[in-house]
């Protein structure tokens, strides 16, 4: 058994001799108590980051079997004002460094919910989490938020995800309620549907349910900016070089560094010869699992014909076809919700993405322009930007967006795009400048030149192709100290 990592030592995770060996180094005083089976080497001021940074893990251990509280799922799986709420065998409030952890008596885990990073940690199902903040919260616990808030989230995910995810949820609910004795809020979650649909009269607590429209708003700003790009890319010709990956092996050693660098822009951080490891060698994920899976879930969809040439569809079709390609994506992640709609707003530095309620009505009308987009590497582009610009769900969008692209470049038989580190500036540049300023052109130059470096290499042979990226730069990160260099020509 490997030595364990002494900056966090659970008890959990422990042989019974490396336990032993652990309360020997705690009367020595090399290592510190932080709680009953949480022990550590770090400083007594570090705790609170630490326990935030292994907040899963923690309770995973501490708490086995838990699941994400209603209050702290409602919220994502996080804190709420320092609470972290867990559904657990008994009650109690405990304080750790920087979280409180408040246990609340009642139903482990049932169907639907999922282990967070396949821990003993459960994120309970949305019908759950939607039944559950609707009971009433006595004395000084509030475990739940209420009607009103669960009012507000079932309009965002009906003008996010439209009236068929309602239905759905309604029918999970059913069936989910009797086993967690959620029979009254049932009752109250099945009015609130129906308000929101038009087919029942319910008293309404927002000013949003009782002013709701019927039909699919969309943002008309983003919708002109979407306008602006096609007619750039209908009259600019762009470079298009063929496909370079044409061998079976090729395309895996493709696919490898598609997926490797697609997840780097986004801060997944490994070393190539780790992540080769773990996607092509089927080497066990043992460490930051989270991180290794969504490599993986990248690479699958560019390796699987089925997803590789898949392209982007025009209207209502294109809501099913990229929640479904999200929930592929990011199915070991339920945490984000995987193949759901955002219901929270998100955002980049100064860029705040489409509005939740505006999703979809936003990518329906967008997704309308691509037919009129000549094929290839301009509607590539614009199939990127519409799924960048929109951000639909709340984790994963940039890789989905390039997966997007790069299902446009192979059904034309083009060469798809690898986007490198040294790249990943410019490209997040150019693209702001899109957003911000509308000016295209800087986006259109720079992607017209990442596909020819792209072109540029043999991937034949995996080590080869790795050494002469690292020759031409292409893992670095400071613009300032190097330049992105093309191959030398054979």
């Amino acid at each position: 058994m490997p030595t364990p990592d002494d900056s966090l030592l659970l008890y959990a995770e422990l042989s019974p001799a490396q336990i032993r060996a652990t309360q020997r180094r705690l009367r020595e005083g090399t290592l510190k108590r932080i709680a009953a089976g949480v022990v550590t080497s770090l400083p007594e001021e570090a705790w609170p980051a630490l326990i935030a940074r292994e907040r899963i893990r923690v309770l995973a251990a501490l708490y086995p079997k838990a699941v994400v509280g209603p209050r702290s799922a409602f919220h994502g799986g996080v804190p709420n004002d320092g609470v972290m709420y867990l559904t657990y065998s008994y009650t109690k409030r405990v304080d750790l460094p920087g979280m409180t952890v408040q246990l609340v008596a009642g139903h482990g885990p049932t169907q639907g919910d999922a282990p967070m990073m396949g821990r003993a940690l459960y994120f309970p199902s949305m019908p759950r989490v939607l039944l559950e903040n609707l009971t009433i919260s006595r004395g000084k616990v509030q475990k739940s938020v209420g009607k009103a808030d669960v009012e507000q989230r079932l309009i965002d995910t009906c003008e996010a995800r439209g009236e068929e995810a309602l239905n759905t949820l309604r029918d999970q609910a059913r069936a989910l309620a009797p086993s967690l004795g959620l029979e009254r809020e049932l009752t109250m979650l099945d009015g609130l549907i129906g308000a929101v649909l038009g087919t029942r009269k319910t008293a309404m607590s927002t000013a949003t349910g009782k002013g709701m429209m019927a039909h699919i708003p969309y943002d008309a700003n983003r919708f002109a900016l979407f306008e602006k790009f096609a007619t750039q890319l209908r009259s600019v010709p762009l470079k298009q070089p063929p496909a370079v990956a044409k061998s079976e092996r090729a395309r895996l050693n493709f696919a490898f560094l598609e997926s490797y660098f697609s997840n780097f822009i986004e801060g997944t951080e490994f070393d190539v010869t780790e992540a080769r490891g773990f996607v092509l060698e089927g080497k066990p994920i043992t460490e930051r699992p989270k991180d290794s899976h969504d490599i993986i879930g990248v690479f699958r969809q560019a390796i699987n014909p089925g997803w590789a040439n898949q392209t982007l569809g025009s209207g209502e079709s294109v809501l099913t076809q990229l929640r479904e390609r999200h929930a592929d994506q990011m199915k070991e992640r339920p945490e984000v919700g995987p193949g759901e709609f955002k219901t929270l707003a998100n955002r980049a530095g100064n860029t705040e993405f489409v509005a939740p309620k505006f999703v979809r009505g936003t990518l329906v009308e967008g997704s309308k322009l691509l037919p009129s987009v000549p094929p290839g590497t301009a509607r590539a582009l614009m199939a990127m930007f519409l799924v960048s610009e929109v951000h639909p769900f709340t984790d994963g969008n940039g890789r989905l967006a390039r997966l997007v692209m790069n299902a446009e470049l192979s059904v034309v038989n083009s060469c798809r795009i690898i986007v490198p580190t040294l790249f990943r500036e410019e490209y997040l540049d150019c693209l702001r400048v899109l957003t911000r300023e509308g000016n295209p052109s800087p986006f259109l130059d720079a992607m017209q030149w990442i596909c020819q470096w792209t072109a540029a290499f043999d991937y034949e042979d995996l080590d080869k192709v790795i050494a002469d990226m690292q020759l031409c730069n292409a893992f670095e990160k400071s613009r300032v100290q190097h330049k992105l260099l093309f191959p030398p020509k054979t």
